[in-house]
């Protein structure tokens, strides 16, 4: 079934009663509700794996057998002392357990409310999830905590997510469900990241084309986007025109297909050993996690880890299912505008003096790309022209040891509210070396550029630009064939190799735009800012160099 308008109201009641009830943090909020969602959806999974036992005749333990020893006496059973007919007070039993059924979502979720419901979920039902085996129960429930204590708004809460049905959604709602809740994300991280816009994902998807039988891995990978966008990408692909489904997403219209042509062994190969992830921020893997396991897809690793400053050795990468020689495909939103310090960066990945995540990762990303292996990067416009060495030496290293195949400019403001940064989406491969760089300009994204950026709107140039990558080569015969006294109709231009290289190893969109005799070049306001904001960083860069020089001279 399609997400509902009602589903969408009750996940904006809880919202509404998070806020008003003191919990003013959506990504504190998410997590929270991540959390009730993942306890609600055991015990249905546990049932499904007890009538499946029970028809084949296999031994089947469920979670829910058995006895759980109570960390706090309080949540004992009680029973009422009455005075003739009336009841005078409630006592607790002397148990020191209760049933392990008692930890089903249905009996504590509908059955307890207040302070009681508070006490047994922070001192019962988060510790016997916590100690589940499974190693992606482990990671998702790692330094997990209840987090909403007032008796009042967690029973509205808990209330509201019952209401939902998940147990009874398919994994696509649940999934679409958990986005919902993520878009009241609005704020940007401690370091830089923030939820990337589903539309500009799932372009560049469409664009790198993960296939059945690749490895697709973020390093960087927040809340699953795009993992999540190449998984239903190559359902898309693997789908008859019967099970395709027009649905709404984000006040868009977008095709889905429920890959019915993938075979059983394609199915269970995309569930286990072909997406992988990383981040840093325990929130985000936690959200990463459910927002994977809501779509069947459990068994993803989403790892807490800073891939900047720790190394994984080949047999960590082999008990991982990590492929050895590097992954396929790589899609990836970097924080940016961090720093790391520079004694913790792996020493690999170190590109002159700079600490900046946004170098860093990209130089992360070509390491761990398989030969032949190709890359989206989401990156801001700075680096595609800052003039420091670290950036030229990457640029350089792009160009004339790999093979970049294009630049994505996306407009002023398609990261608001969460940065106002002016960013590119650059698309490379390992190996190689470029020939020529295929530049597509995005003036207008489908939604209004303001404040906000959630209003839809008619104009979209992502469509075309992406159908103008997929037939890359055909557009190089007609740029070649152009008339170059007539003026260039089309928002995507090429620049060959030797002519980047004589700028510098510039990747910019504009620093390439063909003009005719009756233009003018200018540069836009923002490509001022951005080129002044490079200039400061590197002016930070050599004063933090010379502070260095300096205090070794004094040791």
């Amino acid at each position: 079934m399609p997400l509902t308008a009602d589903m969408r109201r009750s996940i904006d009641q809880i919202r509404d009663y998070l806020f008003g009830g003191g919990y003013p943090d959506p990504v504190s909020n998410a997590e929270q509700l991540s959390f009730l969602f993942f306890f609600c959806l055991v015990e249905s999974i546990d049932a499904e794996n007890v009538a499946r036992a029970a028809s084949t005749g296999k031994p089947f333990a469920s979670l829910f057998s058995g006895e759980w020893p109570l960390n706090n006496p309080l949540n004992a059973p009680t029973h009422e002392v009455r005075d003739g007919g009336m009841p005078i007070h409630r006592l607790s039993t002397a148990q020191h357990s209760i049933p392990r059924s008692r930890l089903r979502w249905s009996d504590w979720a509908r059955n307890l409310g207040g302070e009681a419901l508070v006490r047994f979920v922070r001192d019962e039902v988060f510790p016997f999830y916590a100690g589940m085996g499974e190693a992606s129960v482990r990671e998702f429930m790692r330094g997990a905590r209840l987090g909403i204590e007032e008796p009042t708004v967690l029973t509205q809460v808990v209330a509201l997510v019952d209401s939902l049905g998940l147990g009874q959604a398919d994994a696509d709602t649940k999934g679409d469900l958990f986005e919902h809740v993520l878009r009241q994300i609005k704020q940007a991280g401690e370091l830089g990241q923030f939820r990337t816009p589903r539309h500009i994902i799932r372009t560049i998807v469409e664009m790198v084309d993960p296939q059945v039988g690749e490895t697709v891995y973020d390093p960087a990978a927040g809340t699953a986007g795009f993992l999540v966008a190449a998984y239903n990408h190559i359902r898309l692909a693997k789908s008859s025109p019967a099970a395709v489904l027009q649905i709404d997403l984000d006040g868009k219209t977008h095709r889905r297909g429920h890959g019915d042509l993938l075979s059983p062994a394609e199915l269970q190969q995309l569930k286990q050993g072909s997406f992988f992830g990383n981040d840093v921020d325990p929130k985000m893997v936690r959200l990463a996690l459910m927002n994977l396991t809501l779509r069947g897809l459990s068994d993803v690793p989403i790892l807490l880890r800073n891939v900047l400053t720790s190394a994984f050795e080949a047999d960590r990468k082999a008990a991982m299912g990590v492929p050895a020689e590097g992954f396929d495909v790589v899609l990836a939103n970097p924080p940016f505008a961090g720093r790391v310090d520079k004694d913790r960066i792996v020493g690999h990945l170190k590109v002159g003096s700079t600490s900046a995540t946004e170098l860093l990762f990209l130089n992360y990303i070509l390491d761990c790309l398989r030969a032949g292996g190709r890359a989206a990067v989401i990156v801001p416009e700075g680096v595609l022209f800052g003039s420091t060495s670290a950036h030229r030496h990457l640029r350089r290293n792009l160009i004339e040891d790999h093979g970049v195949d294009a630049v994505l400019s996306m407009p002023s403001g398609v990261f608001q509210p969460y940065s106002g940064v002016k960013t590119s989406a650059l698309f490379f491969r390992k190996g190689g070396q470029t020939r020529h760089v295929l530049f597509l300009q995005a003036e207008h994204d489908g939604y209004q550029l303001d404040a906000n950026h959630d209003t839809p709107i008619e104009a979209d140039d992502l469509p075309a630009l992406a159908h103008t990558y997929r037939r890359r080569d055909a557009a190089w015969t007609e740029w070649e064939a152009r008339d170059t006294e007539a003026a260039w109709p089309h928002p995507w231009w090429f620049a060959e190799a030797a002519v980047i290289e004589a700028n510098q190893y510039d990747l910019s969109a504009a620093r390439y735009r063909p003009t005719h005799q009756a233009e003018v070049e200018h540069h836009d306001s923002a490509r001022l800012l951005e080129e002044l904001a490079a200039i400061e960083a590197e002016i930070a860069e050599r004063i933090e160099a010379l502070r260095e020089a300096l205090a070794k001279g004094f040791d």
